[in-house]
């Protein structure tokens, strides 16, 4: 019976102690684009719906690396993180038109390329998405080996 209520108060105290580091990770994260958006601010009356598209941007990785740290130590840790991943990819992908972005500025029209930008992004991507898979099959190798000991 106290074995019970001693395992019981550890779970707490580590969904507390998830919780509290997974909120400070987000207010860090909030507080850098904060900072960074105002140095960005002036490219939003260029161009038309940007701070929509990186708030929204922000707003899903916030959330994807929340539910990532409320679940450390398990499995779907591994699995957020490579939704994080591939969130941001197909993210930019589709935001950005395929890379060709074009914008309508007073009588000018200007049709800027940033596939190059695009592919080492998702270069990038990929290199964590991989990396994501490659710590969920550690994961699942450790508590194999584990269980089988």
């Amino acid at each position: 019976m106290v074995e019970a209520k001693s395992d019981a108060s550890k779970q707490v105290q580590n969904l507390v102690f998830r919780a509290s580091k997974a909120s400070a990770k987000a207010v860090i994260f909030y507080a850098t684009y904060f900072i960074l958006w105002s140095v960005l601010a002036p490219t939003s009356d260029i161009v038309l719906g940007f701070r929509q598209m990186v708030e929204t941007l922000v707003i899903g990785y916030i959330l994807l690396m929340i539910v990532g740290e409320l679940t450390s130590g398990t499995i779907y840790q591994h699995f957020f993180n490579g939704a994080k991943a591939l969130f941001v990819i197909c993210y930019l992908i589709l935001s950005l038109n395929g890379g060709m972005v074009g914008l309508t500025y007073q009588n000018v029209e200007l049709l800027i390329d940033l596939r190059m930008f695009l592919m080492i992004v998702t270069l990038l991507g990929l290199l964590g998405f991989a990396k994501s898979l490659l710590q969920g099959m550690n994961y699942l190798i450790k508590n194999t080996e584990s269980s089988t000991v």
